[in-house]
């Protein structure tokens, strides 16, 4: 399939853009700037896109984001510390966030004469992103498809919709992706911050799946203990 993948530049979507790379045709990379509240990640995007020789581009939805008020990547509410699948971590969710960017790359896909919009979504996001989870997937694809009738025919490519973060990370060690040149933190410091969810199930992945992890954080031991806190609330 001719493929474009949307990459925000972390671990899961540059792992998909090389799993992409080497399963079929990857036609390049779609980047969403929808006023995050740092960009860091899609300088990640961007050296993906220069390792693998395909095109990059960023979408400002930016006056988009400004109106999706109400989470801690968007607003001036604080990024809470602890483990990804804790309650608190909903206030990094942003309102229709993927729905608006699938709606825009499949515009693109069309226009490009693409066969396939992959997404990085995997089991890890089901918790807390309702836009993640394969009842979205399915709808959304079944939408696309009323919408592009007589058009195009799009595939809404989700190849680790299933995959835990240690499956991720395990497929691309396969792959030989280049872990550290891929960014997860939504604090956006200099360094990973080694607290926030997606620090914590980052490093929880490596751990799972036994591959060392070459990130560096400021606290590298906060995610043990946040796992642990994490099991005792679920037991």
């Amino acid at each position: 399939m001719r493929t474009i993948v949307i990459c925000s530049g972390g671990l899961d979507s540059v792992t998909l853009a090389h799993h992409v790379m080497a399963a079929s045709e990857l036609m390049g990379l779609i980047s969403f700037d929808y006023g995050q509240r740092h960009k860091k990640e899609l300088a990640f995007a961007v050296r993906a896109a220069e390792r693998l020789g395909v095109p990059h581009r960023v979408i400002d939805i930016s006056h988009i984001g400004a109106m999706l008020r109400g989470s801690a990547l968007t607003d001036k509410i604080a990024v809470p510390d602890g483990h990804y699948a804790e309650e608190s971590m909903k206030i990094t969710v942003v309102p229709n966030r993927n729905a608006i960017m699938l709606t825009l790359a499949y515009g693109v896909a069309v226009a490009e004469d693409a066969d396939a919009v992959a997404a990085a979504f995997h089991g890890g996001d089901h918790f807390i992103y309702p836009d993640c989870r394969p009842g979205f997937v399915t709808a959304f694809a079944a939408m696309q498809k009323t919408a592009l009738e007589d058009m195009a025919e799009i595939t809404l490519h989700t190849p680790f919709l299933n995959f835990t973060k240690a499956d991720i990370v395990a497929a691309g060690a396969k792959l030989s992706v280049p872990f550290a040149e891929t960014w997860s933190c939504y604090k956006g410091g200099e360094r990973h911050c080694g607290r926030c969810g997606t620090c914590v199930e980052r490093r929880e992945a490596f751990h799972l799946a036994g591959i060392q992890d070459p990130t560096t954080y400021d606290d590298a031991d906060f995610w043990y203990a946040a796992v642990q806190a994490n099991r005792q609330r679920s037991a």
